[in-house]
């Protein structure tokens, strides 16, 4: 009977059948492989060999070597630097996966997990230059997976950098067989006498925000749990937008800002920028300026999109809360000063970004970093 009782506590299905089988044989007889435990090397092999024409179809200048090395390689010097600082930058797309797998967004997810990091990057003044992933899975889907690197691709093309490698790992028993889980690594470089200074910024300068693409992928587990307390179907057309269903709208991949960096700095005229993720409008503008400063939100002219209206209404929070756990619809703030504003917003309207002039810098005389004009809190 213990023996029964022991047997039964195995989680892996394939385990149990093959004890179950051989336990009044020889012990000479029994034997349990990687596969019979969860692990399949050759599926995993398999899918490295269909995903090679993914990630060479992102090689940029610099990209060197192929899949199945133990290390990504990369040639610096033939990407065109001449006295670089590298910058590194690596991240999750949060509990955001949770929803992309109800819904199926993998190519979506994938996209998301680039922007994080190499938007990240961008945030020093830095060119993303190569990307690695790690996909992690109780049982590796391969469909699943290269709908996920496809994704991947995909971002690291919007932002111009390479898929030069990753790892992908079956661990059953850690996660259940349709979960995974996903992180990246970017590394970008600048030229070192580019490297954005947040010490620059000084009163009088201006701030230009750039439109995100939505939610982008952080505050996840609010929206989650107002999508649970509230029993709202993802799968139907939302409150606020009934053209589109509320699944589409929350996996809206998070927009790339490389081209953004590139054509406002092309002169050198940014000082500074921010990334507006975790933490939101509150926590992640004061990274970007010294504490003697303050950032002046003028908020008169904004408006907030509905996405941010409905969760604020859901969740019953403050405009601060809101401010403090999302973007609000801004992705990105650049800083710069007041005479470079207009042609830096012209340049990157043109481009394709919606740009806007958001805010002042003024001195810190409250003790806030951060304060809003006309936005009711």
């Amino acid at each position: 009977m213990t023996l029964i009782l022991c047997l039964n506590s195995i989680e892996n299905e394939s385990l149990y059948r093959i004890v179950m089988t051989k336990i009044f044989k020889k012990k000479s007889d029994f034997k349990i492989t990687y596969k019979d435990a969860g692990v399949d090397i050759d599926k995993g092999n398999k899918l490295v060999s269909e995903i090679t024409n993914i990630t060479e179809s992102t090689s940029i200048a610099g990209s060197i070597g192929k899949l199945g090395g133990f290390g990504g390689l990369f040639d610096l010097k033939k990407s065109g630097f001449k006295d670089p600082i590298l910058v590194s930058s690596t991240d999750g797309v949060g509990t955001k996966l949770r929803l992309a797998i109800k819904t199926k967004s993998y190519f979506n997810i994938g996209i998301d997990l680039v922007a994080m990091c190499a938007n990240d990057v961008v945030a020093q003044g830095a060119k993303p230059l190569f990307f690695m992933d790690y996909y992690s899975t109780g049982k590796l889907n391969s469909e699943v997976a290269i709908e996920v690197i496809r994704g991947i691709a995909e971002g690291c093309k919007q932002s111009g950098c390479a898929l030069i490698g990753g790892e992908t790992a079956e661990m059953p028993g850690h996660y259940k067989n349709k979960d995974f889980d996903l992180a990246g690594f970017c590394v970008g470089a600048v030229e070192r006498s580019k490297l954005l200074d947040k010490n620059l910024v000084k009163k009088g300068d201006c701030v230009i925000g750039l439109s995100s693409s939505g939610i982008h992928s952080n505050g996840y587990s609010l929206v989650r749990k107002i999508l649970d307390t509230n029993a709202i179907n993802i799968f139907e057309s939302s409150d606020f937008d009934n053209r589109n269903t509320l699944a589409k709208i929350l996996m809206e991949p998070t927009l790339l800002y490389t081209k953004a960096l590139i054509e406002a700095n092309k002169n050198g005229e940014v000082k500074s920028i921010s990334h507006i993720t975790g933490g939101g409008l509150i926590e992640n503008p004061p990274r970007a300026f010294g504490k003697n400063l303050t950032l002046k939100f003028n908020m008169k002219d904004y408006k907030l999109p509905s996405i941010f209206c409905w969760l604020k209404e859901k969740a019953n929070i403050s405009m601060f809360e809101l401010a403090k756990t999302f973007n609000c619809g801004i992705g990105l703030l650049i800083f710069t000063d007041k005479k470079n504003v207009k042609p830096i917003i012209n340049n990157l309207n043109r481009i394709g970004y919606n740009a806007f002039l958001i805010g002042s810098m003024v001195d810190n005389e409250t003790n806030k970093s951060v304060i809003f004009d006309d936005w009711k809190f």
